[in-house]
């Protein structure tokens, strides 16, 4: 099997995997309250991650012990540490607190949907944060993913352009936002993608547990929610995002494993259909390709300035 052959494998496997976690969200939150899911979640992909990070350790394969611990003290210097600290804040904490809450106001359709405007707002983070030059084709490949949002927010309702559920379209939005924000501020922090990940989960489940303190509880009754939000722990927020990054580590290119992504949002709305019984809009179905089709023409426009 080729180097590419592996790659494409393994992104098909992140990507399946995502596909199924919007109907686990939706399975979870049954008995579960957004805030309760993300505390059972970002606690299971955090031990996870810990079993994920001891191992890394341990492969580097350093000869000496005074080699090992400069290693180690370099990935946990007082700037990493506060950069973890300001990443872990975003990303679990307050990214899965927003996606939740959306996913507990709309149906999943929208909510998969909506959320998937993150890499709009990519592209918006990187013209402000990483000094991108953007122009009329940038902003005509945006207008299209915009439509579709438009489209999904209003049930295809263009003549009055009410929302259906203002609310839960906001707080979908928001965890776009929240997170093409963290993906921009990721790229700019050059440590290994493991290590951060695990100090971004250790961080971010500190503010987990302090939001449960004051604004929610620990009280949760045994239910088959719980298995649904273990799932979302180590599927969504753990092995998915280890088998993506062994693609891209494969891949001869990152454009190739990039747009088979979006895959993921159309799998997703077929899970929902048959497992959950949600019927899918045609207004979903249109905004979602718009969406999609506005950021794949970016992605391709970036990929042939680089040739």
């Amino acid at each position: 099997m080729t180097k590419q052959m592996k790659a494409n494998l393994f992104a098909l496997s992140a990507i399946l995997f995502w596909s199924t976690v919007a109907t686990a969200f939706k399975l979870s939150l049954k008995e579960l309250s957004y805030s309760q899911l993300l505390l059972i979640s970002s606690g299971t992909s955090l031990l996870f991650l810990s079993i994920l990070f001891i191992f890394k350790i341990k492969a580097r394969g350093l000869n000496s012990p005074s080699n090992r611990a400069e290693s180690l003290f370099s990935e946990f210097r007082v700037k990493n540490i506060i950069r973890s600290v300001a990443l872990g804040f975003l990303n679990p904490f307050l990214y899965y607190l927003i996606l939740f809450k959306a996913y507990s106001l709309l149906p999943a359709q929208e909510a998969i949907s909506l959320n998937y405007t993150w890499g709009i707002i990519v592209v918006l983070f990187s013209v402000v944060l990483l000094k991108q030059k953007i122009n009329l084709s940038s902003i005509f490949f945006l207008a299209i993913s915009f439509a579709g949002v438009v489209i999904i927010a209003t049930a295809g309702n263009l003549a009055d352009l009410q929302f259906k559920n203002s609310e839960g379209v906001a707080y979908a939005l928001g965890s776009a936002v929240i997170w093409g924000l963290f993906w921009v501020l990721n790229v700019k922090d050059k440590r290994d993608e493991i290590v951060k990940l695990f100090l971004n989960f250790f961080f971010g489940f500190f503010f987990v547990v302090i939001y449960i303190i004051f604004f929610s509880s620990f009280k949760i009754n045994a239910s088959s929610s719980i298995i649904a939000a273990i799932y979302v722990g180590i599927f969504e927020m753990g092995i998915s995002f280890v088998f993506w990054l062994k693609a891209l580590q494969l891949s001869k290119t990152t454009a190739i494993i990039s747009n088979l992504a979006y895959l993921s949002p159309f799998l997703s709305l077929f899970l929902v259909s048959i497992v959950l019984k949600e019927q899918i809009e045609l207004s979903t179905l249109i905004g979602l390709c718009l969406i999609v089709i506005g950021i794949i023409l970016q992605n391709i426009k970036k990929n042939i300035k680089k040739i």
